[in-house]
């Protein structure tokens, strides 16, 4: 004969399974909403990209009654892809790469000598990512012409390394905390400079959160536009975004050239971030927590 004690047990553990399973329901039906959400754009702009003009305007949802891959050629020809390819991979290479050098060092040795000076500098550099890039935006430009750097891709890129240098030393500052200091002791005993001893020992252990920077960064400064417009006049410099943006014009726009511009501009970072995702969620989360 069951006990009421043990019924009521097994009825607690009932509702409990039961509530589980209703939170876990609830949690996957939220994501799939957003995933709807979030990809509905792209699945817009891929379904279009392959339509007349004629056929996209009469019903945007409907599937194409042809495909139409000469969107894709002209988009190519037009927006001159290969050179403004190239000039967003110099202005994402320059930015990414002053980055992770500077932002690496800064917070690997904020990290490691604690003090008031270091808490000063740290929180100076977390403080800056709360300035709103449109404050700045004006005086930007000015020193940027002042320094002569509007109108190159790797001037844009140096402008970058600025904007972005602040999240990154947050990461690192993060991460290193869960590097081992008896590495860096062990390092010195055995005749390591300082410099030998980051490049050496310390920055091949920060490639999961130099991982998800890279990614963070490069999505940013590839799908940046208005920093971009504001810098680059010549449009022999132009990104693939300012590339796309002059195929809108006054009095009428080539909307299946523009959807396919797009398409063809978000598929290398799309490719970059299914190779890196793995280390997203890790990297940011050591980065952030142990900070």
């Amino acid at each position: 004969m069951i006990s009421p004690k043990s019924f009521q047990t097994a009825s607690i553990g009932i509702r409990q399974t039961a509530l589980r399973r209703i939170g876990a329901g609830g949690m996957f039906l939220f994501l799939l909403i957003a995933a709807i959400i979030t990809l509905f754009p792209i699945y817009m702009a891929l379904l279009n990209s392959v339509k007349t003009q004629g056929d996209m305007l009469s019903n945007i949802l409907a599937l194409p009654a042809s495909l139409e891959w000469g969107n894709y050629t002209d988009a190519f020809r037009k927006t001159n892809y290969v050179r403004s390819l190239w000039n967003t991979f110099v202005v994402a290479g320059t930015g990414l790469a002053g980055i992770v050098l500077f932002a690496s060092m800064a917070g690997y040795k904020l990290s490691r000598t604690p003090g008031k000076l270091s808490a000063f500098l740290f929180g100076l550099f977390v403080m800056s990512t709360l300035i709103p890039f449109h404050s700045i935006m004006i005086t930007l430009v000015r020193i940027s012409s002042g320094l002569k750097l509007q109108g190159s891709a790797v001037g844009l890129g140096l402008l970058y390394i600025g904007l972005g240098v602040a999240v990154a030393i947050f990461l690192y500052h993060g991460f290193v905390k869960s590097v081992p200091k008896e590495l860096d002791e062990a390092a010195v005993i055995d005749g390591c400079g300082e410099f030998k001893l980051y490049f050496a020992v310390i920055l091949p252990l920060l490639l999961p959160i130099t991982a998800t920077i890279a990614i963070l960064n490069t999505l940013w400064m590839w799908n940046d536009f208005l920093l971009p417009l504001l810098v680059l006049t010549d449009f022999k410099s132009y990104t693939l975004l300012l590339s796309t943006n002059m195929l809108f014009g006054e009095y009428n726009n080539d909307w299946s050239a523009i959807l396919a511009s797009l398409v063809l501009a978000m598929l290398p970072v799309i490719l970059l971030y299914l190779l890196l995702q793995k280390y997203i969620l890790h990297g940011i989360s050591e980065g952030a927590i142990k900070s």
